[in-house]
């Protein structure tokens, strides 16, 4: 009996451990699931959060593109509301000035009923012309005037431009743009000129577009070249050796090319004052004359419009520009070409800023005060 005991105990000992083993295995198989189940879990996130912000700066790079479109839709946007707002004020002023047009042709209408003394001389009608004329002119010259209100703030926008590029240090490709704008700019003024004198060209050679201060120093309708150049050599430093010569050589020929225009001028006012003054003065009668002096008024618009030299000057005399207008692009374009890039960005933003000083002294004087009388 005992034999069978210890027999039997290490029988069910190894049993027990059977069962323990057996046990213990699918404890640990289960313990094993469990823990790939885990890892699996932990790595399927460990994938998701490195994805995640992988997918958002891809969403932010994919955005960008998008914020600048939008931002460039909403710039166009800005730019074409300031451009309708512009063309609705251009015309505005049009329509007013069509109704001074229409309220000036109607005071003309009635004092030519009334056989009365208009404007700045005798009345068209005593004269033989048509009122239409006088009406044109007008006309031509209120286009003028409101065209030079637009020109004038053209050229305030590119001084500020040109200011800003130069503080800038942008490229000289850009700087080149804004060079060339300028001197279009310029050129466009000209044109203007041209066309306003053919409609009054005594308004355009008096310069009452201009404002007081720029009246005085007034030379056959516009500055006297010379007199810019030496105001802009002193803005121009530091200048190469060739670079000074080159300017003070252009000088020299826009102060020979200003005394044959100032001579051909005296000729020309000489001889219009003699058709005036032809035939007896005192008697009453004066068409043939201005008839005469009107045919004499045609050289006076070539001073301003018409690009070869006028019959006062000599022959023999080679104009570098041809006459006024001509003179003053041909200097701002020899300049372009003398200078460099950035130095004719500073010449073009000198004489801007030296016009628009003139400008504020006229204001200036105008507006100060007075001591009672």
């Amino acid at each position: 009996m005992s034999r069978r005991m210890d027999i039997y105990e290490p029988m069910h000992q190894m049993g027990m451990w059977g069962e323990n083993y057996k046990t213990n295995s699918i404890l640990n198989n289960s313990t094993i699931i469990e823990l790939d189940a885990k890892l699996d879990d932990q790595s399927e996130n460990m994938s998701h959060g490195n994805s995640g912000p992988s997918n958002r700066y891809d969403q932010e790079a994919s955005n960008k593109p998008i914020e600048k479109i939008q931002r460039r839709l909403a710039q166009n946007r800005e730019a074409a509301r300031k451009s309708r707002l512009r063309k609705k004020a251009y015309v505005q002023q049009l329509e007013t000035s069509r109704l001074k047009l229409i309220q000036l042709e109607q005071e003309l209408q009635h004092a030519r009923q009334q056989g009365l003394y208009v404007g700045n001389g005798v009345e068209a009608s005593h004269m033989g012309f048509s009122s239409s004329v006088n009406t044109d002119n007008s006309a031509g010259i209120a286009a003028f005037e409101m065209e030079y209100g637009h020109w004038l703030e053209e050229q305030n926008r590119l001084i500020c431009e040109l200011r800003t590029a130069l503080n800038a240090h942008i490229s000289d490709i850009e700087l080149r743009i804004l060079v060339e704008s300028g001197m279009n700019h310029y050129s466009e003024l000209f044109r203007l000129k041209a066309t306003a004198s053919k409609s009054d060209v005594f308004y355009v050679m008096s310069g009452l577009w201009k404002t007081s201060a720029e009246r005085f120093f007034l030379w056959i309708g516009g500055f006297r070249p010379s007199e810019l150049l030496k105001v802009l050599l002193p803005q121009l430093d530091p200048l190469t050796e060739q670079q000074f010569m080159d300017v003070c050589n252009l000088k020299q020929s826009c102060q020979q090319a200003e005394d044959a225009l100032s001579q051909g001028m005296d000729k020309l006012q000489q001889t219009l004052a003699e058709s005036v003054a032809a035939g007896r003065l005192g008697e009453g009668s004066y068409v043939p004359q201005t008839g005469t002096a009107m045919e004499k008024l045609e050289a006076l618009v070539s001073f301003i419009s018409q690009p070869t030299p006028p019959g006062g000057i000599k022959a023999s005399f080679v104009l570098p520009f041809g006459p006024a207008d001509h003179l003053r692009q041909g200097t701002l374009q020899q300049m372009s070409r003398i200078l460099t890039t950035r130095q004719a960005a500073r010449g073009l933003l000198a004489l801007g800023e030296y016009f628009q000083r003139l400008k504020a002294l006229s204001s200036i004087w105008a507006t100060r005060p007075r001591e009672p009388t």
